[in-house]
């Protein structure tokens, strides 16, 4: 069974939300220099397999795909040693309130799997909102945002709603299913008259407003109607979205 692999890019120092000691620089870059060894080793070991068995020499070629897999679980290790490792030092009490997430330094398959693990603690704790740090991409090839989308992507799939902070960087989600209102409304501040996403759908605000809920439409004037999505039908989607990883990742070599 392959491990399932996670792209690699550099981020070093960059990683980090905050002015970090030059000991933590390194030591993240260590471990995500020390995964990258392996996941050349587990490629060349692959490759080499994939010869032995172009040449009809099973025994080499079962030999050399066995030692790839323990360079891939390897790889797999280091990595999650670097993701634990960046995600303590940029969530630390003192950095973040206790209704915020930050995902800097975070590889995208990571950063899903952290987002939708604090969703559930989240919702079990009675929290109503989350602010997802995913930052602006400044440090990433291209100034794209990687993590943004596929946070966005979760709450589609969640059904939850959310919206873009003033700051580009962050994200409001509603945990409890219902409208996410303006930043300017919302814990953190921000402002007024952006675009709101519910459920993949975009809408502009303006005076009477409609939205999207599973394809039913709603008008809203004045006092607002809203159909409300139960946390137990939230934490269902989540297993399921668990148990269709899993299978995806789970591939016979």
């Amino acid at each position: 069974m392959a491990s399932k692999a996670i792209p690699m890019t550099r981020l070093g120092g960059k990683a980090f939300n905050h002015g970090a000691s030059q000991d933590a620089e390194a030591e993240y870059d260590r471990l995500r220099d020390m995964a990258r060894e392996e996941a050349n080793k587990r490629n060349a070991c692959f490759d080499r397999a994939h010869q032995a068995y172009e040449r009809g020499d099973g025994a080499e070629a079962k030999e050399l795909s066995n030692e790839g897999k323990r360079h891939a679980a390897q790889m797999d290790e280091y990595n999650r040693q670097a993701s634990e490792f960046i995600f303590r030092e940029n969530n630390a009490v003192d950095r973040v309130a206790d209704d915020t997430i930050d995902l800097h330094g975070q590889f995208v398959e990571e950063a899903e799997d952290m987002l939708e693990r604090r969703i559930r603690d989240a919702q079990a704790r009675g929290q109503t909102h989350l602010h997802v740090i995913v930052g602006k991409g400044n440090h990433s090839a291209g100034h794209v945002q990687k993590i943004k989308p596929r946070v966005e992507q979760v709450c589609r799939e969640l059904g939850l709603q959310y919206s873009t902070e003033e700051n580009a960087g962050r994200i409001y989600v509603n945990l409890q299913g219902g409208h996410a209102p303006p930043p300017s409304q919302a814990p953190g501040g921000g402002y007024p008259g952006q675009q709101q996403h519910h459920g993949g759908q975009q809408q502009q605000h303006h005076g009477g407003q409609q939205q999207h809920y599973g394809g039913q439409q709603q008008q809203h004037h004045g006092g607002q109607q809203q159909q409300q999505q139960q946390p137990d039908d939230i934490t269902a989607k989540i297993v399921n979205r668990l148990v269709k990883k899993l299978g995806d990742c789970c591939v016979v070599m």
